[in-house]
C-alpha cells in the first residue's frame, strides 16, 4: 500500500483555489479511479497521465489506484492537474520520494509523449498558491515567465515529465530538444492563447494618434476629461463624424497600469487565453470592442458550467467600446448597470456564483436615428418620430444616468477636414496633461481607498472636498427642475473635480462646475474658460 500527496490549483472564474491531489495504491485489480468533482476534460487525464508516465520511462503501477482531489466540493476543470496527478501516482509507487512533492504546487498539462504543455490561468493559479503559503511551484517552461510575475515564489519551469522526475530524484536532467519546423506552430505555446477569443481586443502596442482626428474640438476635450477622471462617455452623431476614431484613441490617453493593476488585468487575460507568447504582463490599459450583436454571456460573463470572463472583465482597468450601442440588446446593455457602479460583476449560474473584476471606462457611440441623419439640415431623414423615439429608448434612462459625459458629434465640414493637418494636438501631448491630472487626484486621495475622481462617493466630495462657495448654483437649479437626479449631481461633482485637476485649480470653480454640467446635459452654460484643455 502506498500513499502520496501534492497540490495543484482549481480556477473558479479568475480566482484560484488550492487543491490537494492525493494518490492511494492498494492491492487488487489494476484500475484508475479519479474522484473529487472532476469535469470531462479532467476525467480524461487518466489516459493522458498513464500514457505520459509510460512514455517517460517510468513504470505504471499495476494496482488499484485512487486519485482524490480535495476539497471535493470545489468544481474542477481543465488539464492543469495532469503533472500533479502524475507525480502523486509516482510518489505513491515510490518512484519518487513523497516528501519531495508534499510542499510543491504543480500546474500543467501532459501530452501522451510526456511533454509538459502550458495551460491558461497560470498567473491567478500561482497567486492563489502564494496566498496559501506555497513558495515553490512547478509550471510548464513556456509559462514560467508568467508565473515569475508573482513575488516571493520560486518557479521551476519544466519541459517534460522526464525532466521533473530527474529533478525530484536528483538524477541527471535530460535535454528535451523538440525543434519546430518552419511554418508549423509551436505546441509548447499553443495552450497560452485561444484564437478569436478577444472580442475585439487590443493591447495598445500600436496606439493611434489624436492628431489624426479632424475638427471635433468639443469631443476631443471631453475625451481628455474622460481619460483624466475615468468617466464614462457617450458620443451621439451621424455616421462618419468620427465617433469610432475618438474611441479608438482613448487607450493612448490613459496612463500605464500600476503593478497591482497589471497583475489584475494579466490574471483575467490569462484565464481568457489572451496572453500572447513572450508577453506575460499586460502593461497598457486593454481595449475591448465587441460587436453590437454580442450576447449577455459574451458581455458580462457566463457560459455553460462555471461562468467565464466577459467583455466587461476583459476591459478591466481599460476601455470598453460599444459602437452602434442603440443596436445592442436592451437586456445586454442594462446588464452593465451594476458593474458600472460597483467595479465588479457577480454572475450566478447553476454551477456556482462568481465575482469578477469589471472596473472599466465605458464608451458608447450611437447614431441619432436608424438612418443616422436625424437633426442634420438638408439631409432628408426619413425616420418617423415614433421610430426615432424607439431607437433612442434602447439606451435606458438608468443606464444613461451612469454615463457622465454626453457629447454631440457634429458632421465635419470640408474646411475642417482639409485644414486640420498640423494643428491638432498629438496623443503624447494630451496624455501628459491626463497624467498630471491623475497625479493631482491621486495625491488628494492618498489616504483613501480611491485613486480617480469617478470612484469617490458624492457624499465624500460634498463634505470633505467642497467646491468653491456658490459654484453649484446651476446644478442645484437643474436638480430642482428634474433635469438632474441625485446620482447625476454627484457625477457632475466628480467631473468638475476632473476639470479642475486638468486646469490646475485647488478646487472646482463655478466655471468648472458649469462645464461639467454642460458635458452631462448638453445645455451650453457659456463659453469654455480660457486655458481649458484642447
Amino acid at each position: 500500500m502506498g500513499f502520496a500527496r501534492t497540490c495543484s490549483v482549481a480556477l473558479v472564474g479568475v480566482e484560484g483555489v488550492p487543491v490537494e491531489v492525493q494518490a492511494d495504491l492498494e492491492p487488487g485489480v489494476a484500475t484508475f479511479t479519479l474522484v473529487g468533482l472532476p469535469d470531462k476534460s479532467l476525467t480524461e487525464s487518466r489516459d493522458r497521465v498513464r500514457a505520459a508516465v509510460v512514455n517517460s520511462g517510468a513504470e505504471w503501477p499495476q494496482k488499484k489506484l485512487t486519485v482524490g482531489l480535495s476539497p471535493a466540493s470545489v468544481p474542477k476543470s481543465g488539464s492543469g492537474f495532469d503533472i500533479a496527478v502524475a507525480c502523486a501516482v509516482l510518489a505513491a509507487a515510490e518512484r519518487i520520494d513523497p516528501r519531495s512533492i508534499a510542499d510543491l504546487m504543480m500546474i500543467g498539462e501532459l501530452g501522451l509523449d510526456g511533454m509538459v504543455r502550458p495551460v491558461r490561468g497560470v498567473l491567478p493559479a500561482v497567486l492563489a498558491a502564494a496566498d496559501a503559503g506555497y513558495r515553490r511551484v512547478v509550471v510548464p517552461e513556456a509559462a514560467a515567465a508568467e508565473a515569475s510575475l508573482v513575488p516571493d515564489v520560486t518557479v521551476l519551469g519544466v519541459r517534460s515529465l522526464r525532466q521533473l522526475i530527474a529533478l525530484l530524484t536528483d538524477e541527471p536532467v535530460p535535454e528535451e530538444d523538440t525543434p519546430v519546423e518552419e511554418g508549423r506552430p509551436d505546441p509548447f505555446v499553443a495552450g497560452l492563447s485561444v484564437p478569436a477569443a478577444g472580442l475585439g481586443m487590443g493591447r495598445g502596442e500600436h496606439l493611434m494618434d489624436m492628431r489624426d482626428v479632424a475638427g471635433q474640438s468639443e469631443a476631443r476635450r471631453a475625451l481628455e476629461v474622460a481619460a483624466a477622471g475615468r468617466h464614462h462617455i457617450f458620443f451621439k452623431g451621424p455616421p462618419g463624424a468620427g465617433k469610432t476614431m475618438l474611441a479608438e484613441r482613448l487607450p493612448g490617453l490613459l496612463p500605464p497600469l500600476s503593478s497591482k493593476e497589471s497583475l489584475e488585468v494579466t490574471a483575467v487575460h490569462s484565464v481568457a487565453g489572451l496572453l500572447p507568447p513572450g508577453q506575460p504582463l499586460v502593461a497598457r490599459p486593454p481595449y475591448c470592442a465587441p460587436h453590437h450583436s454580442a450576447t449577455m454571456a459574451a458581455l458580462v460573463g457566463g457560459g455553460s458550467g462555471l461562468p467565464h470572463p466577459g467583455a466587461v472583465s476583459l476591459a478591466h482597468h481599460g476601455v470598453l467600446f460599444l459602437d452602434e450601442a442603440a443596436e445592442c440588446s436592451v437586456r445586454v446593455l442594462d446588464a452593465m448597470r451594476q458593474p458600472l457602479e460597483s467595479g465588479h460583476v457577480v454572475v450566478a449560474r447553476a454551477a456556482g456564483m462568481l465575482r469578477m473584476p469589471a472596473r472599466f471606462l465605458l464608451v458608447l457611440a450611437a447614431n441619432p436615428c436608424p438612418c443616422g441623419r436625424h437633426g442634420i439640415r438638408d439631409e432628408g431623414c426619413e425616420c418617423g418620430p415614433a421610430s426615432v423615439r424607439r431607437y433612442r429608448a434602447r439606451l435606458s434612462g438608468p443606464l444613461m444616468d451612469r454615463v457622465d459625459l454626453r457629447i454631440q458629434v457634429a458632421p465635419l465640414s470640408r474646411a475642417e477636414l482639409v485644414s486640420h493637418e498640423g494643428t491638432a494636438e498629438s496623443t503624447a501631448v494630451v496624455a501628459e496633461r491626463v497624467l498630471a491630472a491623475r497625479e493631482r487626484a491621486a495625491a488628494r486621495y492618498a489616504q483613501t481607498p480611491w485613486t480617480t475622481n469617478s470612484e469617490v462617493p458624492g457624499h465624500e466630495l460634498r463634505t470633505r472636498w467642497p467646491v468653491v462657495p456658490g459654484a453649484l448654483g446651476h446644478a442645484e437649479e437643474d436638480m430642482e427642475r428634474g433635469l438632474l437626479t441625485a446620482r447625476g449631481l454627484d457625477r457632475v461633482l466628480r467631473v468638475a473635480w476632473t476639470v479642475a485637476d486638468l486646469a490646475g485649480h485647488d478646487r472646482p470653480t463655478e466655471q468648472d462646475v458649469n462645464w461639467a454640467l454642460e458635458l452631462r446635459t448638453g445645455i451650453r452654460r457659456g463659453a469654455p474658460r480660457a486655458g481649458s484643455p484642447v
